[in-house]
C-alpha cells in the first residue's frame, strides 16, 4: 500500500463516520473541492501540509491528531521500494 493510500483511507473513514461528503469537507476546510477530489482519487500523492492541516481542522482535530494513527505510524518508507521521495 502506498503512503498516500493510507491518508486517503483516513479521510474517507472520517467522512463516513461523521456523515460528511467530500464536497461538504471542502466547504468546511476551505480546501477547493477539486483539490480534495484529486487527493481522494489518488491523483495528488503528496498534498501540502497546509492542506492536510485545513482538513484536520475541519474534522476538529489538530494536524498531529489527524496524522497519528497506527496504519500511518507503522508505514515504512524503506519497504516502499524508494517511493518515499515522490
Amino acid at each position: 500500500m502506498d503512503y498516500s493510500d493510507i491518508y486517503v483511507r483516513l479521510i474517507r473513514s472520517l467522512c463516513a463516520k461523521r456523515g460528511i461528503a467530500i464536497n461538504k469537507l471542502a466547504t468546511m476546510s476551505g480546501v477547493k473541492q477539486s483539490t480534495l477530489d484529486n487527493i481522494v482519487r489518488g491523483l495528488t500523492k503528496n498534498p501540502r501540509v497546509a492542506t492536510l492541516h485545513k482538513v484536520a481542522i475541519a474534522f476538529n482535530m489538530t494536524l498531529a491528531e489527524f496524522l497519528d494513527f497506527d496504519e500511518l505510524n507503522l508505514y515504512s518508507f524503506d519497504d516502499a521500494q524508494g517511493d518515499g521521495d515522490r
